[in-house]
């Protein structure tokens, strides 16, 4: 009843005529940085500091929070679109969505992405208005040792996204963990990797390698297509669902929610980690897994609503601990210092009006993105109207512009046209670009937690597996892993064994 009552006071908060035209300006701007590849959540909220400074400190934060999950919401419009994801959080709705697109299905594509992230949004709103206190002690709990198994659980999402051949998927994999040790080791100052060039003393950034094996690679392979695409881009059909299509992405949206938001909680996960781990559940457990990578409306309901549930899940560790999550909550745990607010576990005793004022305000945002969203759609997929001599020069401007206005480094540039040739080689040579992304996400944070866990028990790595939660995950990583390859060798195994069985017969009747 205490959080009923105080999700009451929360509305009345919300619902004032300034913080709801606060709300949507805030998903408003969100949505539209979100579309652009380079310009993420990060980029968005810094950009909306200086008029937070100027506000109430509850409007404020409503507006900030708004401009957070409205850019989630919107990153997955480029990357269905135009395989360019517009934020990291949405890289891999592109597995399905891109293709989607191609096969003139970009409003269905888009409109799956909607239903779902509105799914994902208010599910993990309710999960931070009910267990927020409880799941904040859960989140203290993980130590380094922990986030080490997590992250080793996250890359055996390999398996599932290698496709057909699980040794092309390793090998891109291990080549996106290699791309994420490059730089200044942080303990030892050791350069790695680097090859004496001071542009990569920070090692590489994500955008780069993102846009670079996806977009720009999208480009080089139309060019060498003599600027066709491969499927049914400019064809454009409903974006209404059927009984059937709501069947089917009901189940991975719902999975999706929940997954992201236990995620999402935990400090250092975030909405892209989120992603990859539904996107990889949900082929794992489909039995048209195999459609994956193809236009599968699953491959598309699953990341999403777990995106948008990990970018509210984030919000637990944050208001109950004063503990940032990822890198977007430490801003906005800046801005919330400067206000004069102090989020910790006093702050819905002391702030009730802020903490309750925020939830209230994510509901209503959620409603105002989709009723925002849907009906533009039409107008979204019309970009792949956009003849092709026209539309590759505009992908490409989105890809240098999002990597150079981050770092105004024209090496950074050259760099995104090396890892567009390492993407286009990769389609060429059937190497899954998902492992590799995978990799890259997960490379650092693993080799972090690993080294951190190490210096806390002296070198003796048994601590992997003598904490509870570290030996439950790493077992679930082996059990992930070791199942598909045992399922593989049964299935040889009993393909062979009749033919087996005829040759020593016809050998017995030759004797």
């Amino acid at each position: 009843m205490d959080a009923l009552n105080g999700l009451v006071d929360g509305f009345g908060v919300a619902l004032t005529p300034a913080n709801l035209l606060y709300v949507f300006l805030g998903v408003l701007m969100g949505t539209v940085i979100g579309m652009l590849p380079g310009l993420g959540p990060i980029s968005a909220i810094s950009l909306m500091i200086p008029i937070a400074f100027t506000m109430d400190p509850v409007s404020a934060i409503i507006m900030l929070a708004g401009v957070y999950y409205g850019a989630i919401f919107g990153g997955s419009t480029s990357s269905i679109l135009l395989n360019a994801p517009g934020v990291a959080g949405t890289v891999a709705t592109s597995f399905d969505g891109y293709p989607m697109a191609r096969q003139g299905r970009a409003g269905k594509a888009l409109a799956v992405a909607a239903v779902a992230s509105f799914a994902g949004g208010t599910v993990g709103v309710v999960g931070l208005m009910l267990v927020a206190p409880s799941l904040s002690a859960v989140a203290v709990s993980f130590g380094p040792a922990e986030y080490f198994s997590l992250m080793v659980l996250g890359l055996t999402a390999v398996v599932s996204l290698a496709g057909g051949n699980l040794t092309k998927g390793l090998v891109s994999g291990t080549v996106g963990v290699m791309i994420a040790l490059v730089g200044i080791d942080s303990q030892t100052s050791t350069q790695r990797f680097t090859f004496g060039r001071i542009e990569l003393f920070e090692g590489v950034q994500f955008l780069i390698v993102a846009l670079g094996v996806f977009a720009l690679a999208e480009v080089f392979v139309m060019l060498v297509n003599g600027g066709r695409g491969t499927g049914r881009e400019g064809t454009i059909t409903t974006l209404r669902l059927n009984r059937r299509e709501l069947k089917d992405m009901s189940g991975p949206t719902a999975r999706g929610s929940l997954l992201g938001f236990f995620t999402g909680v935990l400090p250092g996960a975030g909405a892209t980690v989120a992603s990859f781990l539904s996107y990889s559940f949900e082929k794992r457990l489909a039995k048209d897994g195999a459609t994956f990578g193809k236009g599968n409306i699953k491959g598309v309901a699953a990341p999403e609503s777990a995106n948008n549930a990990a970018a509210v899940g984030s919000f637990v560790p944050l208001m109950t601990l004063g503990v940032p999550g990822s890198g977007t909550t430490a801003v906005l745990l800046g801005a919330l210092l400067v206000l004069g607010v102090q989020p910790g576990p006093l702050l819905m005793n002391d702030n009730p009006d802020m903490f309750w004022g925020v939830i209230a305000s994510m509901y209503i945002g959620n409603i105002v993105l989709l009723i925002l969203n849907l009906p533009l759609i039409p107008l979204f997929a019309k970009v792949l109207k956009t003849p092709r001599k026209l539309l590759l020069p505009l992908v490409v401007v989105f890809c240098v512009v999002g990597v150079y206005g981050q770092s105004f480094s024209v090496f950074d540039l050259w760099l995104l046209v090396g890892f567009g040739v390492l993407g286009f080689l990769m389609r060429a040579n059937d190497f899954p670009a998902a492992p590799l992304i995978l990799g890259l996400i997960l490379g650092g944070l693993m080799e972090k937690s690993m080294r951190q866990a190490l210096l806390i028990s002296s070198g003796d790595f048994s601590v992997f597996v003598t904490k509870p939660i570290s030996a439950v995950l790493l077992a679930l990583a082996a059990v992930s892993v070791l199942a598909p390859l045992y399922g593989a060798w049964r299935r040889r195994r009993t393909a062979a064994g009749p033919g087996e069985g005829e040759g020593a017969a016809r050998e017995r009747v030759s004797a």
